[in-house]
């Protein structure tokens, strides 16, 4: 056999071992990512179970429900900076990068989603820039939206103190600033800079989505804990999640957003009750992450993702 005939095999076989070699990578990257998130269920399993025996199975539906909901605004955030940065994705395959890609939150180590979202993304055509800049623009806007919803339903008399973080939060939510920033480290990292900048239209319709988010993450809470009423859920809720992003070091924030609601739901419940309900969320959110990935995958099956 010549050499020629030897390069021209070489050269139609390679291909097809990449796809293969990724196929791997995002099964295993899964089956990592379950591991943690079930050891996580299964390490307070007593506490969980007692919590779940407090409630109707409507509540656990409606809570549910509630969260997948905000799963959703979370997917649709994510989407519309995608879009605004220039790469807009139909649904089907948005949802099945997104939700995927969240899993990667429940192993240790705050890169995980990203690098999940940019490999799935590169392959729509999604350079992994663009991923990521879409990735980390959503920490300022949940924490922003986040905070501002802390202050409407739970008091600025008690809670008037995260007026400190809000200049700080505008100032690197105007578009400007987020674009200058983007192509500084695009540039310090020998990166093609962004095709499209990110416009005011894209990082309000973000915003939006994200409001309703927290609407319905505090619905999720509603159900579980409806003592201080819907208002005060909502506020709870992402005053204790808000604390849970700032943690880097603990998969999704395990532990400091439990800590942190436990805290906030101190006037309403005793501690048991309170830790319970804490735990009780966390389940639920889980289980949300996981119905969502699995459905997004389901419907995107047809789609080269």
């Amino acid at each position: 056999m010549s050499q020629g005939t030897v390069e021209q095999r070489d050269s139609t076989e390679a291909p097809p071992s990449r796809p293969l070699l990724r196929r791997v990578v995002r099964y295993a990257f899964l089956a990592v990512a379950l591991g943690f998130g079930g050891y996580a269920v299964a390490k307070q399993w007593d506490a969980v179970v007692a919590g779940f025996a407090r409630l109707s199975p409507v509540a656990l539906a409606g809570s549910l429900a509630a969260v997948v909901a905000a799963l959703l605004g979370a997917m649709f955030t994510w989407r519309t900076l995608l879009a605004d940065l220039g790469s807009p994705l139909p649904l089907r395959p948005a949802a099945k990068v997104f939700f995927v890609g969240q899993l990667g939150k429940y192993i240790p180590g705050a890169v995980w989603p990203v690098i999940a979202q940019m490999e799935m993304g590169r392959d729509l055509g999604v350079p992994r820039s663009r991923s990521a800049a879409a990735f980390f623009l959503m920490m300022p806007i949940q924490l922003a939206t986040g905070l501002l919803v802390t202050l409407v339903t739970l008091g600025w008399d008690k809670y008037g103190w995260l007026l400190l973080f809000i200049p700080l939060l505008l100032v690197l939510l105007e578009p400007k600033v987020i674009n200058g920033l983007i192509g500084y480290a695009l540039r310090r990292l020998k990166r093609e800079p962004l095709e499209r900048p990110l416009t005011r239209r894209g990082m309000l319709t973000a915003l939006g989505w994200a409001l309703a988010g927290w609407l319905s993450y505090g619905v999720h809470l509603y159900f579980v804990a409806p003592q201080g009423g819907l208002l005060f859920a909502v506020g709870a809720f992402a005053l204790s999640w808000c604390l849970g992003i700032l943690t880097f070091v603990v998969p999704a924030g395990a532990g400091v957003r439990e800590v942190a609601m436990v805290a906030v739901l101190a006037p309403q419940l005793d501690s048991g009750a309170a830790i319970a309900v804490a735990l009780s969320s966390r389940i639920v959110i889980v289980v949300g992450d996981l119905i969502c990935a699995g459905l997004a995958g389901i419907a995107a099956r047809r789609d080269s993702v």
